[in-house]
């Protein structure tokens, strides 16, 4: 059915009302026109011939009102790339200052208060060495001691650890600028000698963590290896409990059985 034919099925009062509806969006539609043209190379002579054309044919308003939803979805697009979001407007900040207690030291900051222990460490006190891995909780790369107890502190927020005793793998070792294994603590040391590490992305998380489960086996923690094989009262560190004990950090490498060999030496030499 023609334009014309359409029309006539409409009463005098409806066609007025569809025509100026028509006219108002096309009038609309014009002012983004010219945008959409410069988005798609057209020219202002090329863009002229083409409307007449349509015209001729009826169907300049649905081209308009096509191009109108081009447009508006460009510019729609556009806003949503280079708007910046609530955490990067200026104001939006909710900030608050903190003492973090790390390595012995304490450290005055300010942060975000949505800001995680993993963060805080690396971007803020350029302590590097606990590293961001799944960020998800996952991975256990970003291991770190929090009053002696090990936690991923990619979940945890820093407020939350204020007040609290923090180490990581930086604060390990016997002496800040460690030359020799004699420097390092006897985990660092054992990882040395047993080649307990690859790529070694991993290798600070679980240090961390081997330190962690020497500290709770002497404490006489159970794992859920101890519990199924009844020793209850100070589980002896057999290579199945330290695989469950470090089954928190993953390595990609599968340096594995180096890691189990690096945890029992520093078991037996803690323990003797």
């Amino acid at each position: 059915m023609s334009p014309v034919n359409k029309r006539a099925c409409f009463d005098d009062g409806v066609e007025e009302e569809i025509a100026a509806s028509i006219g108002t969006m096309d009038q609309a539609a014009s002012g983004v026109a010219e945008s959409c043209s410069a988005m798609s190379g057209v020219s202002a002579a090329e863009d002229v011939e083409e409307s007449e054309q349509l015209q001729r044919h009826g169907l300049l308003s649905e081209l308009s009102r096509r191009r109108f939803l081009q447009a508006s979805s460009a510019l729609a697009a556009s806003l949503a790339f280079e708007t910046p979001s609530m955490a990067e407007t200026p104001g939006a900040v909710n900030s608050k200052p903190l003492t973090l207690k790390i390595n012995g030291q304490s450290k005055n900051v300010t942060l975000d208060t949505r800001t995680s222990l993993l963060d805080a460490l690396r971007e803020t006190l350029d302590l590097t060495g606990t590293k961001k891995g799944c960020d998800h909780g996952q991975c256990g790369a970003c291991t770190v001691l929090v009053d002696g107890r090990r936690v991923n502190s990619c979940l945890t927020l820093a407020v939350a650890a204020e007040g609290a005793e923090i180490t990581t793998i930086e604060g390990l070792a016997k002496n800040a600028d460690p030359k020799t294994p004699e420097d390092l603590s006897p985990v660092q040391a054992a990882f040395l000698l047993h080649d307990g590490y690859q790529c070694g992305y991993c290798t600070p998380g679980q240090i961390i963590s081997a330190t962690a489960t020497l500290t709770e086996q002497s404490k006489g923690e159970i794992s859920i290896v101890s519990w199924h094989t009844g020793k209850h009262d100070k589980p002896e560190l057999t290579d199945d409990e330290i695989r469950e004990r470090m089954s928190g950090n993953i390595c990609r490498c599968g340096a594995y059985p180096n890691i189990v060999a690096a945890v029992r030496a520093a078991s037996r030499g803690a323990q003797a």
